[in-house]
């Protein structure tokens, strides 16, 4: 096939009427084309997407490189940062020859720029702006589902939560609900079953061993005040960039449930706050899972279902959610058919099963006349990808090799003092990283414990001083006179009775 047949191929299937921005430029037979530039339609980042690639074949540069384009065209940005390193795009990055001959191939002129940062954490051991959720907020069905609990344990859960909120009682954390337990396994649980039904100990027992297992893994640090508002994520700065949200999760693998908990919550919380918008010309918020795979692998089943039934239908509401992966097979099929845009650096093939996944890779991209896609996959080089997405009709584009554009910011981490730096300057951690504890669950039902403690003591009391004291019988059977007067009446009827016996006997 001729290189101009090849430009003009990809720029009828790249020319979009909306908005859109340029990422890189064609290959074809190991060279740059000219004229075949690539550029991604703004309006469909909503359909959501894949970035996949072996390690260190620059999946998360990708990442970084779609991020600093939305922020520049003021769409706020979430990004979860599993490794550490993407904190580096609040920073200018640095130039040299490598990124100078780059730029001259694909026609993007490099300029070194920082963008507009918030590091956000799930962990109070990490600098960021703490992101917490009340119990009250998770709801019984959620909070059943991080839990794992079967349907009577999960209709247990409901009861309590019907209980706090008929008796106002606010649960704002885990010990919140753990002093609800408590309350519904002794002093509260006849009262309890008297007016919402029978409470099994065994469940209880249960769902206490499920709550002590998300507090070993941080859930206890995630579950409180102060709420975090997702319309915090949907900023913009004072030059109309958009706010790209970093959420540092180094310890991810360590706390795969506490990560489920936030994952759930984030976005049942988009889901159900953000109003339906349709297709805009371009999305209210695009989020990045970084290193995807480490959330398929451990995710609950609870998780992978409302991860699902949210790609299907948050697109409505101007939200686009991509995954970044090590291999498009992580991602479980029903959730990879629901992703319009496809971004897949190298794949290695080391062994007949990787042989295997790379042939199902192909199959997963549209056919092409320029490329054998099955072997394409193991000779794309780092910063390179194969591309494809939907065009303004929705039906995907020619698939294209693409050299892509460099990041313009730091491709590194933030040094402490950076870091410090970045807090110092930022709008929500005064709100939310303040320790708040108001009263709850906890409080009142600790009253009502000690009161009916209290209670109990003071009965017991009465009736061991009741003991304590003699009735007038038995002052007057301890009296001296009397019991001489009985010991001598006794002795007097025993002397009586024997007379008779042993008189009778002699006559």
């Amino acid at each position: 096939m001729s290189r101009e047949k090849f430009a003009i191929h990809v720029r009828d299937g790249y020319s979009f009427k909306g908005p859109s921005v340029k990422i890189g430029r064609g290959k074809l037979e190991g060279e740059v084309v000219e004229g075949a530039d690539v550029y991604l339609p703004l309006k469909m980042l909503n359909r959501h997407g894949l970035i996949a690639g072996a390690t260190g074949t620059g999946k998360t540069k990708t990442l970084q490189l779609i991020s600093e384009y939305l922020s520049s065209e003021g769409i706020p940005v979430l990004v979860m940062d599993i490794k550490g390193d993407l904190s580096g795009i609040a920073v200018p990055g640095s130039t040299n020859d490598k990124i100078k001959e780059r730029s001259d191939l694909i026609g993007i002129p490099f300029e070194p720029s920082g963008f507009p940062v918030e590091l956000l954490t799930l962990s109070p051991s990490q600098q960021g702006v703490r992101l917490r959720a009340t119990v009250t907020e998770f709801g019984p069905i959620l909070f059943s589902k991080i839990l794992g609990l079967n349907d009577t344990q999960s209709g247990l859960v409901s009861m309590l939560f019907k209980y706090s909120d008929d008796h106002d009682m606010p649960l704002l954390d885990i010990k919140d609900f753990k002093s609800l337990l408590q309350f519904a396994s002794e002093a509260g649980k006849a009262d309890i079953e008297k007016e919402y039904g029978k409470i099994s100990t065994v469940s209880l027992s249960t769902i206490q061993r499920k709550i002590i297992e998300l507090e070993q893994q941080g859930g206890d640090a995630f579950f409180g005040e102060v709420s975090f508002d997702v319309a915090d994520l949907m900023r913009t700065d004072s030059e109309g960039q958009g706010v790209i949200s970093v959420l540092r999760v180094m310890d991810l693998q360590d706390k795969p449930k506490m990560f489920s908990t936030f994952m759930l919550q984030l976005l049942a919380e988009l889901y159900g706050t953000c109003p339906e918008v349709g297709d805009l010309d371009k999305p209210k918020l695009v989020m990045f899972i970084d290193e995807a795979h480490l959330i398929f692998s451990e995710a609950s089943k609870a998780l992978l279902q409302q991860i699902e039934t949210t790609i299907k239908l948050i697109r409505s509401k101007g939200i686009g959610i991509f995954f970044c992966t090590q291999n498009p097979m992580d991602v479980p099929a029903s959730i990879l058919g629901q992703l319009g845009m496809k971004v897949q650096h190298a794949l290695r093939a080391f062994t007949a099963a990787d042989r295997k996944v790379i042939k199902q890779t192909a199959e997963n991209y549209p056919l092409s006349d320029f490329y054998k896609t099955d072997e394409l996959l193991t000779q794309v080089g780092v910063g390179e990808a194969l591309f494809t997405c939907l065009n303004e009709k929705g039906i995907p584009t020619p698939l294209v090799h693409v050299m892509l554009s460099a990041p313009r910011s730091r491709m590194d981490v933030l040094t402490d003092g950076e870091v410090l730096d970045l807090m110092k300057r930022s709008q929500l951690a005064g709100r939310y990283n303040a320790e708040v504890d108001n009263r709850s669950a906890h409080e009142m039902l600790q009253e009502r414990i000690n009161n009916a403690k209290k209670e109990t003591e003071k009965v017991v009391e009465q009736k061991k001083k009741a003991k304590e004291e003699p009735t007038i019988i038995e002052q007057v059977l301890d009296n001296s006179v009397v019991k001489s007067s009985l010991r001598t009446a006794a002795t007097m009827l025993t002397r009586s009775l024997l007379g008779t016996l042993f008189g009778g006997r002699k006559r």
